[in-house]
């Protein structure tokens, strides 16, 4: 049975987090610009109503509770989403024609999903589109949840019977090895070389099916890898080398993000990975997303980094 929106409720959150952000009521009014008093009532009727204690006031201010800021991080995210929706509404009501959400890594940002956008807009000027940046962990359930509608992450092969990928570019495998590093004289580097070094990876729980693919090529050269960080992105993995805190596997083109300190050198055996895929949800349909892989499908392929 559907319930009848709360408004109430969605304003007192907002309150919620004005007053959690500013920690002074005073600052928090005037921001939601109103009166103290009005907001003061309207946050003890949200405490009474969750039957929670949300703040702690004191001579020094206002602090979140324990339960006030167990509660934060949820009323921030929810927050969030209705200004985007109300955004979405503003945009439909002024005669926009579609809205598109993507998630992306980092990198992908910088690269495939800009000339994308680029592309659609050109197409359907009136299209609405959201970008939001994700780990390639998070991309199959936010497709499955209706989340966001395309992700470019690094996934590759099949991944379920819904989920579909197609990929966008692929590198050569090479080290990143701090300059003072005595395989840095190599021009080439065999992978078993590696076999006593301490690894910088990407986490598995950012990116799993990558992690997995770099431990299963080290393990078919006759090594498990000594991974001693695991870090959030390549440009992460570039940063903790630069720092002398090991050596990494990286896609070749990461010598163009290298800072002076590092040496990014090819490997003697030739691996290729995927440093980026397109993936969507076959089931929940969106034109925008059927032109975009049809845009992505008629695009020359990525030629990989030039080899030295």
């Amino acid at each position: 049975m559907s319930k009848t929106i709360d408004f109430r409720l969605i304003r007192q959150l907002w309150m919620f987090l004005a007053v959690a952000e500013e920690q002074h009521f005073g600052r928090a009014a005037q921001r939601l610009n109103m009166s103290q008093p009005p907001l003061t009532e309207q946050i003890k009727v949200l405490e009474q109503s969750l039957k929670l204690q949300l703040f702690e006031r004191s001579r020094r201010g206002t602090q979140l509770s324990a339960a006030g800021a167990a509660l934060l991080p949820a009323v921030r995210q929810f927050v969030g989403q209705a200004e985007q929706l109300e955004r979405v509404v503003r945009e439909v009501a002024a005669g926009q024609s579609g809205v598109l959400h993507v998630g992306a890594i980092t990198s992908a940002m910088l690269d495939a999903v800009p000339p994308l956008l680029a592309a659609l807009k050109s197409r359907h000027p009136q299209l609405t589109t959201f970008v939001k940046e994700i780990d390639s962990v998070d991309a199959v359930p936010a497709l499955e949840a209706g989340e966001i509608d395309l992700a470019f992450v690094r996934l590759d092969g099949e991944i379920s019977g819904d989920i579909a990928t197609l990929p966008l570019a692929e590198d050569r495998l090479a080290v990143a090895l701090h300059r003072d590093h005595a395989l840095a004289a190599k021009s080439r580097i065999r992978l078993k070389a590696l076999d006593t070094e301490q690894l910088v990876m990407s986490s598995r729980q950012v990116s799993p099916v990558y992690f997995d693919l770099l431990t299963s090529i080290c393990r078919s050269h006759g090594f498990a890898p000594r991974v001693v960080h695991e870090v959030r992105s390549v440009t992460s993995q570039i940063a903790y080398v630069s720092c002398g805190q090991g050596v990494a596997l990286v896609p070749a083109a990461m010598r163009k993000l290298a800072p002076e300190n590092v040496v990014v050198r090819p490997l003697h055996e030739k691996i290729m990975v995927v440093t980026a895929a397109a993936v969507w949800n076959t089931r929940r349909h969106h034109p925008m997303v059927d032109e975009a892989i049809a845009w992505l499908r008629a695009r020359p392929p990525r030629a990989p980094a030039r080899r030295g």
